[in-house]
């Protein structure tokens, strides 16, 4: 299994290199289902894990000119402000089981894993949709289009928080819907918001952890990057429509497989 976990890390930098999200999408459930890690604390992994892959992948985007700096500062600050306080003190408040259907117990665990999936099937259907929505964002005005910008910010932030994504599925459909940034300038900005974002979470998370596997973050983390190089070329060979689809399917599919295997475990 951990054999299989090695590889589907080289799946997860593909998915960053390619298309700027989709990483944490892998791997949160790689570290859940292959390393057989606790939910709660593969978020914290993931952020780690994510954030560094992220971060050596926006560096090359941003070389490249393939990133908007004033457009990732203006969605980044505010999502700095949700992740930490959602890692740092929301989280840690819950208790475990949260609630109770029944004589079902819906553990911390449990709810991580539902919200996350949840909104995996959200953001792919904003994805693959993006033309209706894309037609509205010609509506708004500039100062309008920030405020909304600063709150999607803010809301992926906690989202990201919660479930220890990256939050790439969330950021990408935001840039290229409301923002309207061609896809290519899309993935090197939100990698950047990606990295900045949950490692300033993972900070978060070192002051609840007192046991990391360093071992095994920095191995999926090395080996995730290998997979980010591949993307990355691949990328420019690939066009913005099919990117813009693929993602979008994509992620439709991750999120029902999640959510249809937690349904089972309630």
């Amino acid at each position: 299994m951990e054999l299989l976990g090695y590889f589907a890390s080289i799946l997860m930098g593909l998915s960053l290199g390619m298309i700027g999200g989709g990483g944490s999408i892998l791997t949160v459930p790689i570290l859940v289902y292959l390393f057989a890690v606790n939910p709660v604390t593969a978020t914290a992994y993931s952020l780690f894990i994510v954030g560094l892959t992220a971060l050596v992948g926006g560096m090359f985007y941003l070389k490249k000119g393939d990133v908007d700096l004033k457009t990732g500062f203006v969605f980044a600050v505010p999502s700095f402000i949700g992740v930490y306080l959602t890692r740092a003190y929301v989280l840690p408040s819950l208790p475990d089981p949260v609630f109770s259907m029944g004589e079902t117990l819906v553990s911390k665990s449990l709810l991580i894993m539902l919200v996350f999936a949840v909104l995996m099937v959200l953001a792919s259907v904003s994805m693959i949709k993006n033309r209706i929505r894309q037609a509205r964002k010609l509506e708004m005005s500039s100062s309008l289009r920030a405020f909304v910008i600063g709150l999607e910010g803010l809301f992926v932030g906690g989202v990201t928080g919660f479930v220890g994504a990256g939050g790439g599925f969330l950021i990408i459909p935001a840039l290229v819907v409301l923002v309207g940034l061609p896809m290519k300038i899309a993935v090197g900005t939100s990698l950047f918001i990606i990295a900045a974002k949950s490692l300033i979470g993972f900070v978060g998370d070192l002051q609840q952890h007192t046991s990391i596997d360093w071992q095994l973050l920095i191995t999926i983390a090395a080996i995730a990057m290998t997979g980010l190089f591949l993307g990355m070329k691949l990328s420019s060979h690939v066009s913005e429509k099919s990117l813009k689809k693929g993602f979008g399917y994509f992620v439709l599919m991750m999120g029902t497989i999640i959510l249809i295997d937690q349904f089972r475990r309630l």
